[in-house]
């Protein structure tokens, strides 16, 4: 069994959660499915609004689908929830990719 469909048959026993819901839009962003992703992705942040690792991997995904202020907008707020956790790394990661798409255009 793929981790997408085990991930999902997780899902549909109940047993959703902000990790849940991360671990399978990482696993829909590595399958090439961004769009998938966000959706599970925006959905760990809700379970969790300070789990700066979904706010990160939910920007990635809005880049990857195109939409760059969704992206910007992902990332600021993962920015402020790494602050306010005292995770300086995911933070300063958040900053990069911002400034990045800033250069490309973005």
């Amino acid at each position: 069994m793929s981790r997408i469909r085990h991930f999902e048959a997780m899902l549909e026993r109940g047993q959703d959660g902000a990790l849940l819901r991360f671990s399978l839009g990482n696993e829909y962003l590595a399958a090439g499915e961004p769009a998938r992703a966000v959706e599970h992705l925006a959905c760990a942040v809700e379970h969790d609004p300070g789990y700066s690792a979904a706010w990160k991997a939910l920007g990635r995904a809005h880049e990857r689908c195109g939409d760059t202020a969704a992206a910007m907008a992902a990332w600021d707020q993962g920015i402020e929830a790494a602050q306010a956790r005292g995770d300086k790394q995911a933070a300063k990661e958040m900053q990069v990719f911002r400034k990045r798409l800033q250069k490309a255009g973005g």
